[in-house]
């Protein structure tokens, strides 16, 4: 590789942690110095970066706040690399029912090594905060409903890996820790849905049912996020019962030797687990 191909390499590489860096800072966006503190890059360097990234039109600048955040372009793009004909699509028309049904944010996510990822998600009415964002966003296996019934379903060999990796990533995260985790996970696999409440989202509650192929390996969850007043134990049943009939839609139409619709977060040009940081 000659010089000028090092040195392309290298820019494409930090230009790619600047990426990833404002998609984990998603909803409040990032100054020069931030990123370069983060990053350990110097500030003319993250600004020649910044502006060739605002230049292909995958980042944008506050002009009041001054905030660098990835753009409207950059999600569109996301969304179209992962619709096609993989599991988003499959997906979506069981997201619009059941925002339809129950008036709520619903959610689909998908394992990517370590983390579980949120690949479409359908808003409800009420303001909820959640723990994977938008779009993309991604959480550690075990935090939330959806991630911890994906968890919870997982073979026992790769439960206990992705236990031994992700105990140290939440154990600063309230009570969650290796009790909680294996406990809810325990639970959530015997109820056949996940509605462990953390206390992490003070007045948010959700549920997550798994998603299967047809040899009932875990593919996806679907969850549902709202105020807490809207999931007591009146309405739960019911909510769990519609996740679980479009899971089941959904199970069916999945062929298990589609790697596109079995391994969906590649769609996204996700990094391999062993590469990214905590959430």
């Amino acid at each position: 590789m000659n010089p000028n191909d090092e040195k392309s390499v290298s820019s494409l590489h930090r230009a790619m942690e600047i990426v990833k860096a404002l998609a984990q800072a998603a909803e409040t966006g990032l100054r020069v110095s931030q990123l370069c503190k983060q990053l350990g890059l110097t500030q003319p360097t993250t600004h020649r970066l910044l502006q060739q990234l605002i230049e292909e039109g995958l980042v944008e600048q506050g002009e009041q706040t001054r905030l660098y955040r990835l753009s409207i372009e950059f999600f569109a793009l996301a969304a179209r690399a992962g619709d096609g004909g993989g599991l988003r699509e499959l997906c979506r028309p069981s997201l619009l029912r059941l925002g339809a049904s129950l008036g709520d944010s619903v959610f689909l996510l998908v394992r990517s090594g370590f983390d579980a990822i949120c690949l479409d998600r359908c808003e409800g009415p009420f303001p909820i905060r959640t723990f994977t964002g938008d779009i993309g966003g991604r959480v550690p296996l075990g935090m939330g409903q959806g991630a911890l019934v994906i968890l919870a379903h997982l073979p026992e060999a790769e439960q206990e890996e992705v236990m031994r990796f992700n105990v140290p990533r939440i154990q600063n995260q309230g009570h969650l820790d290796e009790v909680f985790l294996r406990t809810e996970a325990a639970r959530a696999r015997a109820q056949g849905y996940a509605n462990a409440n953390s206390g992490l989202l003070e007045g948010m509650a959700g549920v997550g049912v798994p998603v299967f192929d047809s040899n009932r390996r875990v593919v996806a969850a679907l969850s549902v996020g709202t105020i807490a007043s809207r999931l007591n134990a009146d309405r739960l049943p019911v909510v769990v019962e519609l996740l679980q009939r479009e899971a089941k839609r959904i199970s069916e139409r999945v062929n298990p030797f589609d790697r596109a619709l079995r391994r969906p977060a590649e769609s996204l040009g996700v990094a391999k687990a062993t590469s990214h940081s905590s959430s």
